[in-house]
This record gives C-alpha cells, sequence and structure tokens, in this order.
C-alpha cells in the first residue's frame, strides 16, 4: 500500500490528486492497482483564482474554519489564509475500525424513524449525551456484533465509526450511561409496539389480518435475587439447572416484530394466550385477525372463549384427536400440495379440522420410534441376562420406559410378583403388533383446527400454508438466539434485564427490515451474508503531519469493491459524504512501518 498522485490539465491549469492504493496480484506476471482511499485535490499553483479551501475543525479552538492546503514541495503564497504546508511523504494511516455494517445499522434505525421516536420519549431527560444516541449504539452493537454494556465500553465502540456516523465522543458509551440508558426504556415499551407497527404499514404495507403467537426461553448467569421472574421452568435452551424467564412475541408472517411479553421463567404455555390477547386488543384495538399458533399454546377453555368472543384461530392439535376425527376424515378425498404432502378438510361444530400427510415427516417419525424401540428391546433383553433383585430390575425398567416415551405401550413387560425371584418365567415381555401397525399408519400425519371467518379459503391447501407461516416466528426466535445473542442474561435487576431484552427487540426489529428490504431487492441475500460483507468496509485516520509541527486528521472510509458496490445499489443505498478533516497540535508522528511505503512524489 503506498500513496500516489496523478496530475491532470484542467480549466487551464494543472491539477495534483492524491489516492492510497494497494497493488494486487493477479497472476504470476500481473500485477492491478486498486485505489483504497481518494485523498483529492491538495493546491498546486499559487493563484488566488485557483486555490482550493475545505472545511477543517480546529480542535484547539473548537470551531471550523476555511484552509488552504499545499503539499510541502510547493511553497505557500505569501497572500494565503489559513493555509498548511503538508508533509506528504510522512503521510500515515491509523485506526483502522469496522465501518460498513454500523453505518447500515444506523440506516435501518433512521428509515424505522426509532431516532425521532426515541428523541421524542427521552429527549427531555437530563444527559450530557443524547438518550437517544446511545441507546442507538446498543441496539446497532446488538445487531452487528452482540455483547455486553462492559464490552461495548472498554473495546468495541472505539472499534467502530459510530463516533463519526453519530457525532459523539466516547463520553457517550461511558460505562455508567450505558446502564443508566437501560433504566429508562422499559416504560416505553408499549408506545414502541405501537411505533413499528405504523413504521411496518408505512415501509413495507405490511397487513396485519395474521399473526402469528409463540413463546421461547432464555436464561439467567448468577443468582438472580433481584429478579422476580427468574424462576425455573421448562427450557427451551436445555438449561433446566438455570433460572429463566420466558418470553412472547408476535409477528406478521413476514417475520415483522409487533409486540412482546416477559412472562416468569415457570410460565405455562397454556396460561399466556388469553392475557396476551387482551394486550394485543388493549394496543391495537379489536380486529378481524387470525391467530395461528402451535398446539401447546391455547386449552380448550381459551380456544371456547375465543370462538364465543368471535376471535378466528388456526393451531395444531394432539395427535389423541385423530382417533375422533378419523371415521369423518376417511370419507374425505385428498388433495395434493406438493410431491409427498396431501391434505384433507372437513368441518364439525363450527370449526375447521386440516389433516395432512408428510411423507418427509414420516419417514423422520418411523426412523425415531425405531430407534427407541430398538434401544427399550435391547435394554430389557440384556436385564434378561442379568442376575438382579426385583427391586434392582424395577428401577431399570423405569429407566428404560421413560427414554422410550409413547413407544413404552406397545411393549407389554410381565414383572414377578412381590417375593417372586427374578427368572425367565417370572420375567418376560410381549409385544403388541397390531397396535404397533395402528401407530404406523399414523406416523407423518398432524392435524390443524381452526375457527376462521367466512372470507378465507376454506381448502385444506391454503389453511396448511397458512399454518406453515409459523416458521416466521421460530426463525425469530433463533435470530434472537444466535445472531442477536440474547443468552446469558447476565443483569442483576428487573428493570435491566427487562431493558436487555427490549434491545434485543430493537436489534430485531432492524434485521427484520433489512431482510424485507433484500426480499424485493436481492432475494438470494440474507440479512446476515449483508452485515458481514458491508463489514469490510473499514474507516481509517488519515494522519498527515504540517510543516508547522501540527497533524491534520482526514477520517476517510475505504472505496467499496465491486461486490459491496453492487449490494450497495440494490438496496438503493448511497454512502455517506466523507467526514470532514480536523487539524491537531502538539502530535509526533513516528516513522512508518516498512509494510507501508512513502509516497512516490
Amino acid at each position: 500500500m503506498f500513496l500516489r498522485n496523478k496530475r491532470r490539465f484542467k480549466n487551464g491549469k494543472w491539477h495534483r490528486y492524491w489516492s492510497v492504493v494497494e497493488n494486487r496480484r493477479l497472476s504470476a506476471d500481473r500485477v492491478v492497482q486498486r485505489q483504497v482511499l481518494y485523498l483529492g485535490e491538495i493546491n498546486d499553483d499559487q493563484e488566488v483564482a485557483w486555490r482550493k479551501s475545505l472545511e477543517v475543525f480546529d480542535e484547539q479552538r473548537r470551531e471550523t474554519c476555511q484552509m488552504s492546503l499545499f503539499p510541502e514541495d510547493r511553497p505557500i503564497p505569501s497572500d494565503a489564509v489559513n493555509a498548511l504546508s503538508l508533509r506528504m511523504s510522512d503521510l500515515r494511516l491509523r485506526r483502522a475500525r469496522a465501518f460498513g455494517d454500523c453505518w447500515l445499522g444506523l440506516t435501518l434505525w433512521r428509515e424505522c424513524q426509532l431516532d425521532r421516536f426515541w428523541t421524542y420519549c427521552l429527549g427531555d431527560q437530563r444527559g450530557d449525551v443524547p438518550w437517544e444516541q446511545v441507546l442507538a449504539i446498543l441496539a446497532i452493537n446488538r445487531l452487528v456484533a452482540p455483547a455486553s454494556e462492559w464490552h461495548v465500553h472498554r473495546e468495541w465502540f472505539l472499534q467502530t465509526a459510530l463516533d463519526e456516523l453519530l457525532g459523539v465522543d466516547f463520553g457517550a458509551v461511558a460505562k455508567d450511561r450505558l446502564y443508566r440508558c437501560l433504566d429508562r426504556l422499559v416504560a416505553y415499551k408499549d408506545a414502541l409496539h405501537r411505533h413499528l407497527v405504523e413504521q411496518w404499514r408505512t415501509l413495507f404495507d405490511a397487513k396485519f389480518d395474521i399473526l402469528l403467537y409463540d413463546l421461547t426461553s432464555t436464561y439467567f448467569e448468577g443468582q438472580c435475587k433481584e429478579i422476580p421472574k427468574a424462576k425455573h421452568g421448562y427450557s427451551r435452551d436445555g438449561r433446566p439447572d438455570c433460572r429463566q424467564v420466558v418470553i412472547a412475541l408476535v409477528v406478521t408472517p413476514d417475520g415483522l416484530p409487533l409486540a412482546y411479553e416477559v412472562l416468569a421463567g415457570n410460565t405455562s404455555d397454556k396460561t399466556t394466550l388469553k392475557t396476551f390477547l387482551a394486550r394485543i386488543e388493549s394496543l391495537y384495538g379489536k380486529a378481524n385477525r387470525i391467530w395461528v399458533m402451535d398446539r401447546g399454546v391455547p386449552t380448550e377453555e381459551v380456544l371456547r372463549d375465543m370462538r364465543a368472543e368471535g376471535v378466528h384461530y388456526l393451531v395444531g392439535t394432539p395427535k389423541s384427536r385423530l382417533s375422533q376425527m378419523e371415521q369423518a376424515l376417511l370419507d374425505e378425498s385428498w388433495s395434493q400440495v406438493h410431491e409427498g404432502l396431501q391434505v384433507k378438510l372437513i368441518r364439525q361444530d363450527g370449526e375447521v379440522y386440516v389433516l395432512a400427510r408428510s411423507e418427509d415427516r414420516r419417514s423422520k417419525e418411523q426412523a425415531i420410534h425405531r430407534r427407541k424401540l430398538k434401544r427399550l428391546v435391547k435394554g430389557l433383553n440384556a436385564l434378561k441376562r442379568r442376575s438382579v433383585s426385583r427391586d434392582v430390575l424395577l428401577q431399570k425398567i423405569g429407566a428404560l420406559r421413560s427414554k422410550a416415551g409413547q413407544i413404552k405401550r406397545f411393549v407389554k413387560i410381565h414383572l414377578p410378583k412381590e417375593g417372586e425371584a427374578v427368572t425367565r418365567s417370572t420375567f418376560r415381555c410381549g409385544f403388541d403388533w397390531a397396535g404397533w401397525r395402528a401407530w404406523q399408519q399414523r406416523e407423518g400425519a398432524y392435524l390443524l383446527r381452526g375457527f376462521l371467518p367466512t372470507t378465507v379459503a376454506d381448502d385444506g391447501v391454503s389453511l396448511w400454508r397458512m399454518y406453515m407461516q409459523l416458521v416466521h416466528v421460530e426463525q425469530a426466535f433463533q435470530h434472537f438466539k444466535t445472531d442477536l445473542a440474547i443468552r446469558p442474561i447476565e443483569h442483576q435487576t428487573q428493570v435491566r434485564v427487562e431493558a436487555h431484552i427490549l434491545v434485543a427487540f430493537l436489534g430485531y426489529a432492524l434485521l427484520a427490515s433489512l431482510r424485507m428490504k433484500l426480499r424485493s431487492a436481492a432475494p438470494g441475500l440474507t440479512p446476515r451474508a449483508v452485515l458481514e460483507k458491508l463489514a469490510a468496509i473499514r474507516m481509517v485516520d488519515v494522519c498527515i503531519p504540517t510543516t508547522d509541527g501540527r497533524l491534520l486528521v482526514m477520517p476517510r472510509y475505504i472505496e467499496p469493491e465491486a461486490d459491496q458496490q453492487l449490494v450497495l445499489e440494490k438496496l438503493n443505498l448511497r454512502l455517506p459524504a466523507q467526514p470532514p478533516p480536523r487539524i491537531r497540535g502538539g502530535e509526533t508522528i513516528l516513522p512508518a512501518a516498512p509494510a507501508f511505503c512513502s509516497a512516490d512524489l
């Protein structure tokens, strides 16, 4: 990498343009040069009419002024005002930091008008730095490189160009300031939900006639003594040893988040729906919505209340209900959704039932059931060959049956009576072949149940596709736990725990907004791929000493490469103007490392 200048005759004079370029070897005998940073024109002529000046921020005087820049190999005219002579041969690049992904996150933040919303909510609260900007830093961090507030304070902010993008200094991420920002957020959660609904309607013409509802959990590190909602419960993260909270989330079929609620960690899924429906109704009013949910969320009592109140739903149904509907379903014909998937539909007692049969799902379930059956039979046969007491035998059989799940009902075990010895005659097993064959007939089949308005298409194919949209809320939870790293929660107060989840919710809103933009512009790209690609656009400080002992600092982001420029064009985005230069005094530039060569002057 080295400094290059080009001379060009234009408008009756010679101009000299400066840039930083790098060599790239294409083959054994071919090298091309790529322009990394364009520094622009520096005055090459003494005539006043041809002198070029630019705005420079003087850090000592804390003001902006117009300055004319001259290379050291050209004398400064005697009539020049605010002129600087630059030692171009001593140019150095400092503080390479992330720019492209942070700029994209800030662009999404402003497109969703979250800057205006949070300025309205937090603008009248005291603080040296606007709280909206502190929150923007936290949300962008959650989007591009999720980490704790301590890490943002100690490392991450200094590794980004957010100081230039937001016009703030390191004071914006003082440790206490980040935590105090969290303390201010939760009171505006409902207002945030309403704001996002309006933004999704404006930006993406989102429809809210179908809403997807589901729950997940996220666990804590620590004792959580000051967090009333931190409880032991059913863990979707495989961490029953940790306390947790449950998060209920509502999204549109496009995956756009509408609302969420933080519940105690021991909350049962079946107890959440009624309260959440009332909350959504209070926020957005009563409307002709269809709620799509998994089978574990509603109870029979809640579904009965929803029908009585005219609230529409489409939910999964336990397989046990299949036996009740079996005879009625046999009389209906199958409709083909695609190869390997068929559905049939019946109406009964004011509800619609859709039976789906998937070959792929059947193959998967068969493999699982056979594996469990093989493990159970193998364990029982091993017990027959061992000499054990009746009490030990009961313990071993109990352990085997607990791992077998529903498969255990097909293996009939005759146990020795109390006081009898364990022999092959007193301990023997049988198999229910008729039950097993009937069970296999239902493998790969599942039942949907709906109470739907008359305007909705009543064919099984359409209803199956509506139910399959639940994958979007499952993907949302996956983004929360992987891309946004919501777990584990390390905060130790209830307010900051809920604020941590709110910041993750904001990060997901930005991610969902980017995904919607990509859907029409570049459907082959994922949001994470775009963020990683633009993260390669870095910003550096171009430091040029002056002959009077001061230092000119020009923050410059590197020029995007062809694939990065293509992404920007697809998203209809343009990088912002380069930040203005700064002049500071009393700083010494050390000799450059051999890897960075001097200018070719």
